[in-house]
């Protein structure tokens, strides 16, 4: 099957850039986006060995796509499966070394050349290869596609902004979407786009983001927690990117008239940025604490009586304080980054606030604003309002936290559906590997279910 002329382009580019990624990487790992006990991953050189028998990998980019996965995960490993789970960012390996069950092991995906990739599915060999939402890279589409790895894309998502770029490389998407044995769309909108790129096998499965159960919390810390804050009033600014954490404290200095003992927990989304949260809280005269900072003995640090701003730059804990926190604004839509996902505190009983860019989740606000399971807010100001009425209101906050569950609950089954489409590729894994069939020849057979 031939290349499209940029398709080839990308290739030679990229295998020209595998003699200077040590250079690419090293400047990465020294802002913070690279592990540096791992970054050989980033070269397809393995950390682990691949352990016996069937594997199937899944790929998402970050936390938000690696949590998503988390069910098929623990389906696939109850069913004898081992799994192989790959992400990009430093903070989603964090999330996943404490979320993933034994039996899947998870390692950064390698850059995308010829020779990386080639490196990486040398090792791991896998059975069946999921991507999820919009990973699409082209090396390894077309490595795993070469090696007759059967390729899914779960969950898939593309935005409005993605497809009009697309649009401007018919081929180069087409030669890719093709290569994929089907593509399980979000929604109607979603399938309509992946057909018009080229994708010649769609179906509509939903968004696995609302089978995902709420994030864990340690109950000692929690315990803790609630010792330390008692009575007090208090919300969450969760996942926030800069510039939000400003508003959250324009906010709680609007609030702290009348509500004097009120406590701002915010969370920011890179953890890395707690010192600079920090310092903007004292600049503008508020007591502060980062829970980041430990004592000798190695516990967190815990708000004291007066503080007012909590800074939670810790990993894996907003299941914790989303537990804690009746009230929560989610960051990255007050500035222009798309919105953070509403599910996971939605489903943890919270009353939720945003503001207007969420195109990151577009489908799931709107169907939470439809039903008054959440609220906008267009800036500080309208945070300090809408946070006043809701620390005041105990009914109004389970309304609104109640309309949210019921959104959640009536919106999911793409678990179920994802696993009944892919059941035939894993039966045939099952007959290759039980020595029934040639491997190559099951392969084959799985592909051919969807011609």
């Amino acid at each position: 099957m031939k290349l499209p002329v940029f398709l080839r382009l990308y290739r030679l580019g990229t295998r020209a850039f595998s003699p200077v990624a040590r250079i690419f990487l090293a400047r990465r790992r020294a802002r913070g986006k690279e592990d540096a006990a791992r970054i050989d991953e980033r070269r397809g050189i393995p950390s682990v060995v691949r352990p016996e028998g069937v594997l199937v990998w899944m790929h998402g980019a970050s936390v938000g796509e690696t949590v998503s996965l988390l069910p098929l995960v623990e389906r696939f490993i109850a069913r004898g499966f081992s799994v192989l789970l790959t992400s990009g960012t430093v903070t989603s390996s964090r999330v996943m070394g404490q979320r993933l069950p034994e039996g899947a092991i998870h390692q950064f995906v390698p850059l995308d050349t010829p020779t990386f990739v080639a490196r990486f599915l040398d090792h791991w060999a896998p059975d069946l290869a999921l991507v999820t939402e919009s990973e699409i890279w082209p090396n390894m589409v077309l490595a795993a596609h070469a090696r007759d790895i059967p390729l899914v894309l779960v969950n898939a998502r593309l935005s409005e902004r993605s497809f009009r770029r697309w649009q401007y490389l018919p081929g180069f998407i087409s030669a890719l979407l093709e290569r994929f044995d089907i593509c399980l769309a979000q929604s109607d909108l979603d399938a309509e786009r992946l057909r018009a790129l080229g994708a010649p096998r769609v179906a509509v499965t939903g968004n696995m983001k609302f089978d995902v159960a709420p994030p864990p919390a340690d109950h000692a810390r929690m315990g803790a927690l609630r010792r330390a804050i008692g009575r007090r009033p208090l919300w969450i600014a969760a996942s926030t990117h800069d510039g939000e954490e400003l508003a959250a404290l324009s906010a709680h200095t609007a609030l702290a008239g009348t509500l004097p003992e009120l406590l701002t927990i915010i969370v920011p989304r890179h953890p890395e940025r707690g010192q600079a949260v920090a310092a903007a809280a004292a600049r503008q005269g508020l007591a502060v604490a980062r829970r980041s900072e430990s004592d000798a003995d190695g516990n967190l640090t815990l708000p004291a009586p007066d503080t007012a701003i909590y800074v939670a730059d810790t990993i894996g804990e907003l299941g914790l304080f989303y537990r804690l926190c009746r009230v929560a604004f989610l960051g990255g839509s007050l500035v222009r980054h798309g919105g953070q996902n509403p599910i996971e505190p939605a489903k943890l009983d919270t009353a939720l606030l945003h503001g207007p860019y969420v195109r990151n989740f577009a489908d799931i606000y709107a169907a939470f604003d439809g039903e008054g399971g959440a609220r906008e807010v267009r800036d500080a100001e309208d945070l300090a309002a809408a946070l006043a009425g809701l620390l005041s209101d105990g009914e109004e906050q389970n309304r609104i936290a109640a309309a949210a569950a019921r959104v959640t609950a009536s919106l999911g089954g793409a678990l179920e559906r994802t696993l009944q489409t892919l059941e035939p590729y894993l039966m045939h894994v099952l007959l290759a590997r039980g020595g029934l069939a040639g491997q190559g020849k099951a392969r084959g057979k799985a592909r051919g279910l969807r011609r």
